[in-house]
């Protein structure tokens, strides 16, 4: 159940094993999160517009697919702080990496940087269970890092707030880095090149992955259904859909659910109560892209930028959070633009807004989202001009947070799911919130339910 990229994944790899599957989306198409509109005329990424590239589970699914993989340009990316927008630093989200570029960057203050250089003369943390991705940076390098670098990048990701995310879930190697001894002086064993870019995307947008997926014909799949129970039978499962004034019941052998945490927990309150309750716990934030397309007939300066866009640390109390320049970021989105409105170019940019517990804020109509849209980035770039099209995207409750302990509960959500042979879980909740993390979590739930003596063909 679930018909975002997990979903998706999972039931791929079931049907490739000889499995008959269903899959059953609420909504009135798959992708979840990964999904393009048509904004000024060209269909671009109004969701997830990347993956990791170096991380393979994204890349090597839709190169089996038979999808192109294209990577960004090397346009470089900024931090609008301190009233300026400035070089982002070399980091290891948000930690300083080369103290040389965080001096030249202006981000931090002068005291904020010497409290940066005292770091080598701490001791190796000794960090017993978890600790947040904060709290440990702010004991290493100071408070200004934490809110001015980690908190903009950390928000790009989990749309949260980093003295709460997990460190041991979001940033491993930080944690490992840390248990040795300077972050510092271990940084410059980080290299600094790779013989991988590190994002990827798809031409025409990543919601190519999913309708590949769903179009490959192994599966069937099924829109606009409402799962509203899930019970224990003799041979199985049986799902009950549809409205409650005409349900429809499905027997099954075995059910993933690729579901956000509270639907799971709803539906495995009787089935699985202490994984139900587990669940219930995980909390997520919500937030919205604003498109925007400008004419590039209006926006010369603008057309002309070598920067893929910016990060704004909550701390400088801007609305937005970030903005992407798709258009520098991405050739294909250059090219979609070129003669797209009425034979004149067209260029593409977006904004995001929302971060954990700021729901209230995203309730405005989408009108006033695109004007202080619209407002940061006349502080930011002086964009003066009016946008041709523009289109919001909502994405209520798209992230969870995986707050301290994560690994721990997901641990005791597994365990408990132990107790009910047949039934897995998989998705952005458990094990990374990226693409590659989400289909790697997928793989992982239709291996084990495809396991000898779990479910046979």
């Amino acid at each position: 159940m679930g018909g975002g990229i997990a979903g998706l994944t999972a039931a791929y790899d079931l049907a490739a094993g000889g499995h008959d599957v269903v899959l059953l989306e609420a909504a009135d198409r798959v992708g979840g999160k990964l999904r393009r509109e048509d904004v000024a005329g060209v269909s671009v990424d109004v969701g997830a517009e990347a993956m990791l590239n170096r991380r393979p589970e994204g890349v090597d699914l839709a190169r089996s697919l038979g999808l192109a993989v294209e990577h960004p340009t090397v346009a470089s990316s900024r931090i609008w702080t301190r009233g300026a927008l400035r070089p982002l630093p070399r980091s290891l989200m948000g930690v300083p990496l080369d103290l040389d570029q965080l001096v030249a960057s202006g981000v931090l203050s002068d005291e904020g940087v010497d409290r940066v250089r005292l770091e080598p003369t701490l001791p190796p943390e000794v960090i017993d269970g978890d600790v947040s991705v904060g709290d440990l940076v702010s004991r290493r390098f100071g408070d200004e890092v934490t809110d001015r670098l980690v908190e903009p990048l950390l928000g790009g990701v989990y749309a949260g707030r980093s003295r709460e995310i997990s460190a041991r879930a979001a940033v491993p190697q930080l944690v490992v880095l840390a248990e040795r001894g300077s972050v510092l002086e271990q940084a410059a064993a980080i290299p600094t090149t790779y013989d991988l870019p590190v994002f990827a995307g798809l031409p025409g947008g990543m919601a190519g992955l999913p309708e590949a997926l769903a179009g490959a014909g192994t599966f069937r799949v099924r829109t606009g259904v409402t799962v509203r129970e899930l019970v224990r039978v003799a041979d199985g499962f049986r799902v009950t859909l549809g409205p409650t004034t005409h349900p429809e019941a499905l027997d099954v052998d075995a059910v993933v659910l690729a579901t956000p945490a509270a639907p799971t927990g709803r539906l495995l309150t009787d089935l699985a109560p202490v994984a139900a309750a587990e669940l219930a716990a995980i909390e997520s934030a919500s937030m919205a892209v604003v498109t925007l397309a400008f004419r590039v007939s209006d926006v010369p300066d603008l057309a002309a930028t070598t920067s893929s866009g910016f990060l704004v640390p909550p701390v400088d109390g801007r609305r937005i959070k970030a903005s992407t320049f798709s258009f520098a970021k991405w050739g294909w989105v250059r090219e979609a633009g070129r003669g797209a409105l009425d034979r004149e170019d067209v260029l593409h940019l977006r904004t995001s807004l929302g971060r954990h517990r700021e729901a209230t804020a995203l309730q405005a109509a989408d009108e006033e989202l695109v004007a202080a849209s619209l407002a940061d980035l006349a502080l930011a770039v002086g964009l003066a001009a009016r946008p041709v099209d523009t289109h919001v995207q909502r994405w209520g409750g798209g992230l969870p947070q995986y707050a301290v302990g994560h690994l721990d509960r997901v641990a005791r959500i597994r365990a408990a799911l132990d107790a009910v042979p047949g039934l897995v879980v998989c998705g952005a909740t458990y094990d990374g919130v990226g693409v590659p993390a989400v289909i790697g979590s997928a793989h992982r739930a239709a291996g084990e339910l495809a396991a000898p003596g779990t479910m046979e063909p």
